[in-house]
């Protein structure tokens, strides 16, 4: 490309002028068109635009109440241990419309090995958990309610119907998916689920109103704190108890090996030991968050083995190990907090 002008320019100027006609040519629709990764378009106005007013609005939305952390754990307990399992299998590559027959094999690993295993190794210890399910999951491999209800040790929760985005769906949309996801559920476990966390923990501006409405008691898809706390809107207390999660206590950033984040196991669960230590010293709560698709794999499960083994070391009066409905509910109790402030 060349300019040429009648006008001399100084050489700064004339490639200022360059950059210009430059850009104008790259970013032209038509061009854009053709990108594989297109610039997003978007009418939000940046922060530095907005008035306090707005930024207290947003903020307030869904906020952190008041800390629930007890002074003991049931059976005067130092720690609380949570551990969770979110069962996607084949949801992960179905929700977005375009699944492979690779993806769907690489996700109903889940069902058919990662699952049981996990069992296995939480029954042998004796450990209880909650499985948090996409009722599609559920409904796609019904014996792994059988499996889970073997021990009657674990609790059943709500993660979606098909492990839909919520910020991406219409308040209607969200709010019917997840009555038909907790309706599933109720009848493909015989139990009414009590718990709920966002696929993806992706919680949108409609969600909890929809948890409110619906009876939901705890909640576990936010992350203001380690301890446990009550959900505020829009400034009001709840009464919905929150059990927060981290990024740093999920194995799927840190074990997809094609992503940058990529971890060993073993790393990892020196992180998971380390989260445990910290929160055996400070009185508080252990929330994991773990894949039958991700941790059930054999070098995978180690990192639970060994965070198991280091947990177990401990003096078993001092630690309780407790599904997520055991902790909010005790929580619940111990704090005086009443009823769930259900929206009419």
């Amino acid at each position: 490309m060349f300019i040429r002008s009648a006008t001399p320019f100084a050489p700064g100027l004339r490639l200022a002028l360059f950059l210009t006609v430059l850009r104008a040519a790259i970013f032209a629709p038509g061009v854009l068109a053709a990108q594989a990764q297109p610039v997003p378009v978007t009418t939000a106005k940046p922060g530095w635009q907005w008035t306090i007013d707005s930024v207290r609005t947003v903020v307030n939305e869904v906020r952190a109440g008041r800390s629930l952390q007890p002074r003991t754990w049931a059976n005067g307990a130092k720690v609380a241990v949570l551990l969770s399992f979110d069962v996607d299998n084949e949801t992960i590559s179905i929700r977005y419309g375009e699944p492979t027959i690779g993806s769907l094999s690489q996700h109903q690993y889940g069902a058919r090995v990662g699952l049981p295993r996990l069992l296995k190794l939480l029954d042998s210890n004796r450990i209880p958990a909650t499985f948090f399910i996409p009722s599609v999951s559920l409904a796609i491999t019904p014996e792994m309610g059988t499996w889970i209800k073997a021990s009657g040790r674990h609790e059943f929760a709500v993660h979606g119907w098909i492990h839909e985005l919520n910020a991406t769906l219409p308040d209607s949309t969200e709010r019917m998916l997840l009555q038909r996801a907790v309706t599933e559920l109720t009848q493909m476990t015989g139990q009414r689920p009590i718990g709920y966390r966002a696929p993806s923990w992706n919680f949108s501006p409609n969600t909890l109103d929809i948890l409110r409405e619906m009876g939901f008691r705890y909640e576990s898809s936010l992350m203001a704190d380690d301890a446990p706390y009550e959900l505020l809107q829009r400034g009001r207390p709840t009464g919905l108890v929150e059990l927060p999660v981290e990024w740093i206590l999920d194995d799927a950033p840190l074990f997809d090996p094609r992503g940058e984040r990529y971890m060993n196991p073993r790393d990892i669960a020196q992180v998971w030991i380390d989260e445990f230590d910290k929160a055996y010293e400070e009185g508080g709560m252990l929330v994991l968050t773990l894949h039958p698709h991700v941790s059930g794999h054999r070098s995978r499960i180690v990192a639970l083995e060994l965070l198991i083994a280091h947990i177990q070391a401990k003096d078993a009066k001092t630690v309780w190990w407790a599904t997520h409905a055991e902790a909010a509910e005790y929580v619940r109790r111990e704090a005086r907090l009443g009823e769930p402030h259900t929206r009419p």
